[in-house]
This record gives structure tokens, sequence and C-alpha cells, in this order.
């Protein structure tokens, strides 16, 4: 049996990178992973960049902790000074591919199970410290954000980038597993899925208004006033030239010299509304029929319009894209662009959004704990160490439920006990963060969906209830967040639809087309949205939302 074991111990060994031919490079986090007593005497090529470098025994030597990004560990490397020059390698930065044994470190290391000790060094791409932005000492995430390309090299965002990463393929796992399409929905509409108005528009026009001759008038003022007094020249010819008895050919003639003036008075006028280089209506807004897409368009809001087509034809859809809102906020919970996960249900009520909604983030919270558990170690450590149990909790938790009225009154029962909230709280209200979190956090202490909303604070397309007062709305609240998921059954009564649209300012005919998927083959149907930077914060800790996406976008910020 003992004889057994040696020889399967003996018989592991580490792949190489499949793309990676050039070095033949393995893993870090694969070296890390393996039992170190299957590795000792093994020769393995490793590359990566220099967390820290410490020299020893008078310069001769060199203590290299290694990360590729693979995982948050690091592999200690020793090179000797025979080997290479140590004084390029020990950099903070500094990329290296190292080939070598790996050994047992001694017994007074501690936290290291295997060390590899370079025989060679194949590539190294030095850095130099004076000038190296991301120091090994400890930056504040403030002072990353402003050094946003070198940022993922530091152990924070390199872990978010794994959680991220892992959460987006969990995500299209489940959706996937569950029988559920994806859907590309497009980035440019003409259609404003929430109804606020907050968007950024999409237009070629300003190129236009940027060159030069555009500050030029088109048409200078004495040439239109010339051609509108040849118009009525002509009409007055051509009226005398009536009284007189003139030859009816001769007046048709005048009438078509007439009509070739009119014309060209229509394109001189035309030409005199481009104000700036932006053509402009008769009533003086811009003409937008001239833009690229022929009318205003813009980034979108939401994917939810377009992806419910596909619902109400193909059953089970997702769709998992950016989304943009034109909000001037700078708190650490709203972005200028961030992503959505909005999957839409043929056939299913609000009971069966609300189930999907928390299976969904269950599978999520479960396939980190068993592929990411290192990098919330991490988080654990380093920025809240309740952010491990918080996962595992809701991963295995029923989410609790309960009405909005029902919340409103535990809120006011809670302020009738003494709480205080900044916001006052009453019905019809919308909830604000704080109410939220406190029914998350100290009542239910686990997530909570809250259903049936009033329908004056929701959007058009949710579905009225029988009360008429409220829609079969939804919100996922969760501890540390907030709201994490909005959804609804949505509206699927033409009549209501068409109302509820004149209500919230809207013009039906701009949404013809999503009024038609209730004139043929209307079903009842359902979804939602996650705001899939929010799930990242739920699951790490992280307090602020721009530390949760590679390239973050808020008023006055757009780096790189």
């Amino acid at each position: 049996m003992a004889d057994a074991c040696a020889d399967a111990l003996a018989a592991v060994t580490l792949r190489a990178h499949a793309y990676s031919r050039v070095t033949g490079r393995t893993s870090i986090e694969d070296v890390l992973r393996t039992p170190a007593a299957t590795l000792v005497g093994k020769t393995i090529v490793v590359g990566g960049w220099v967390k820290t470098g410490r020299e020893a025994e008078r310069g001769t030597l060199l203590f290299i902790a290694l990360n590729d990004g693979s995982g948050p560990g690091n592999l200690q490397c020793v090179v000797r000074s025979e080997t290479y020059a140590l004084s390029d390698l020990k950099t903070t930065g500094t990329s290296v591919v190292l080939e070598g044994e790996l050994r047992e470190p001694p017994e007074s290391a501690t936290g290291q199970t295997i060390e590899l000790h370079a025989t060679r060094v194949l590539m190294c791409g030095t850095c130099d410290g004076a000038t190296y932005p991301i120091a090994k000492k400890k930056q504040t995430l403030e002072y990353l954000r402003e050094k946003i390309h070198l940022r993922p090299r530091t152990n924070t965002i390199a872990s978010v980038a794994r959680v991220r990463s892992a959460l987006a393929f969990a995500t299209h796992s489940f959706f996937n597993q569950n029988g559920f399409l994806y859907v590309h929905t497009p980035c440019i509409t003409q259609s404003d899925c929430e109804g606020a108005g907050e968007m950024f528009q999409v237009t070629t026009m300003l190129s236009s208004a940027e060159k030069p001759e555009a500050l030029e008038a088109a048409v200078k003022p004495e040439e239109l006033e010339a051609k509108r007094g040849e118009v009525s020249a002509s009409g007055a010819g051509i009226k005398a030239m009536k009284e007189s008895g003139a030859d009816s050919k001769d007046v048709k003639k005048a009438v078509k010299a007439m009509d070739t003036l009119k014309q060209e008075l229509a394109q001189m006028e035309h030409a005199s509304r481009k104000i700036g280089g932006l053509q402009r209506t008769e009533d003086g807004s811009i003409d937008y029929s001239e833009d690229f897409f022929g009318g205003k368009s813009f980034l979108t809001v939401s994917g939810q319009l377009q992806v419910e087509t596909y619902a109400c034809a193909l059953s089970n859809v997702y769709t998992f894209g950016p989304t943009f809102r034109a909000e001037n906020s700078n708190t650490t919970r709203h972005l200028a662009e961030f992503w959505m996960i909005e999957p839409e249900l043929a056939f299913a009520d609000l009971q069966d959004d609300m189930q999907c909604a928390e299976d969904y983030v269950k599978f999520c919270c479960n396939y980190l704990l068993e592929h990411c558990l290192g990098d919330l170690e991490f988080f654990a450590k380093m920025y809240d160490s309740t952010c491990i149990d918080r996962v595992r909790q809701i991963a295995t938790t029923p989410f609790g439920r309960v009405s909005y009225t029902e919340a409103i009154e535990l809120l006011e029962k809670a302020v009738a006990d003494g709480h205080e909230f900044v916001f006052p709280v009453s019905w019809g209200i919308d909830l604000a963060t704080e109410h939220e979190r406190w029914l998350a956090e100290s009542h239910f202490k686990k997530p909570v969906i809250v259903y049936n909303y009033p329908k004056d604070i929701k959007a058009f397309y949710m579905r009225l209830n029988d009360d008429n007062k409220t829609v079969a709305a939804m919100d996922v609240l969760v501890p540390r967040v907030g709201e994490l998921i909005g959804g609804s059954q949505r509206e699927e009564r033409l009549d209501v639809l068409e109302r509820r649209m004149k209500e919230s300012g809207l013009d039906p005919e701009d949404y013809s087309w999503y009024l038609d998927l209730r004139r043929f083959g209307t079903v009842t149907h359902s979804g939602f949205g996650l705001g899939f930077e929010r799930l990242i914060l739920l699951c790490t800790g992280m307090d602020n939302i721009r530390d949760v996406i590679p390239y973050p976008r808020w008023p006055n910020n757009c780096i790189s």
C-alpha cells in the first residue's frame, strides 16, 4: 500500500500552460495547489511579476516573491548571483521567467510549503523602482484609481478580477444549466427603459460642428432676403400675366421658373438653420433626422425591453452586458457604466421570478466558495472579516419574503422603538439604502425579497395589481449592499400597458414595437436585473463600487 502511494506521488506532473509554449511556463497557482511532497525535486518554469525582492548573504542570494495572477498566493523563488545579476531582478514590478528546481523550504521559513531554486533566468523585464507608481508598500484605493492601468498588479485588484471572472462564469453556467438562451442586446438604442431621461446621447453631429467652416454662416441673411424677393417678384409677375390674359404656355413657363425659385429658397432656408454646424428645425430645436441613426439615440440604460422580445419567442433568455446612466452621482454605490444581468422568463409570474433570483444568487455564492476561496480569505483578512460567513449564509439560507406594505410597517415600528433614519418612513416612499440595509441586516439578518411596490415609484412595464395601487415588482435586499436585484412581472395587457405609458409621460407610438408583443400572442412573463458590481461588493466586502470594475466611470472621470 505504501509503495502504491509512493508511486502515485511520483507520477504527479505539473502541466505547462497550453498557450505559453515559448517558455513552457507552469502557473504558480497550480504549483501552490499541488501537495508539496509530490513536487520536491521537479524542474519547472514559472513566470510572473516580482512582489518583493530581498537580498541575503551579502548580496549573493535573492529571495523573490513571485506572482503571475493565477491566484492570490506568491511562490518564493531563490536566485543566486552567479545565475543572474540580482540588481535587475529584485525590484517590485520586474517581470521574470525562471527555470529551476522545486525544493522544501528550510524549517525556519513560515507560510511556505515549497520554493523554487532558479537555475536559469529565461526572461527579465526590468522595472525602475524610483519611478514605479505601485510601490512595495500598501497604496490607498483612491490613489490606485489614478493609476488605473497599473492597479491590476496589486493584490486587491487582482483578487477582485478573479472574483469578477468567476462570478461571470457562474452567471453563464447557471442560466445555461437552467435552459436559458444568451441574447446580445444593443448598447445603442432609441428607447428609455426606465423613463428617467438620465441617458448618454449618441450622435455624430458634433464632429461637423467642430469643423472651422461650421462657424461661418452657410447662407448670409442678405442672400436669403434676396431669394425671397425673387420668389415674391415671380409670383407678382405670374399674377400680372394672368390678369393681362397672357398666353397659357408663357404662364406655365413662368410658374415652372417660380417653382425652381421656391425650391432654391427652401434649400437656402434649410441651410440657414444650420447654426454652429448643427442643423435646426423651424422651431429652433436640433434636427436629429440628419444624425447617424435618423433620430435621437442613446447608450442603453437596460437591455430589458429588447430581451423581452426574445423571451416572447424563445421562452427563457438572459442578457449580460454594459449599461449606462448619466446620473451626476458620486456615491460609493453608483457608476456611469456598469454591467447588468437581465433574465426574462416567459410563462412565469412574480413568484417564479423571485425564486429564480434567489437560486441565481445562491449558485454564484456557492461557485465562489468552491473556486475562489483563497481570494475570499484575502478579502476577509484585509477588508471584511465577515465576508466568507456572509457568502456561506447566502448560499445556504432561504431568503426572507415580505410585502412592501409589511416592510413599511416594520420600519415604522423600528422608528417608534427609537431607531433613527435619515429619510422619513411612510407608505409610498422609494426605500432608501438605509431602509433596505436595516431590513436585511437588522431585522431579517439575511437576504430578503420585498414585493408589491406602489405603482407610482415603479416603471411603466410592471404589472398592475388588482388593488390598482401596487405593481407586481420585487427587490432583493442583501446585507451590506441594500438592493441587489430589481424585477417584476411584466404588464402583458395591452390596454393597461398603454395607459401606464401615458401616465409616465411616454408616447406609446415610440414603443409600438414593444406593444406588438402584447398585440400578437401576449404571454405572462417576468424578469429581473442584477447589478453585477453590486454582487461583487456583496461577496468581497469592498466598500466602493469603483474598485470592483476594471475601468470605473463616474462624473468628471474617464481615465484610460
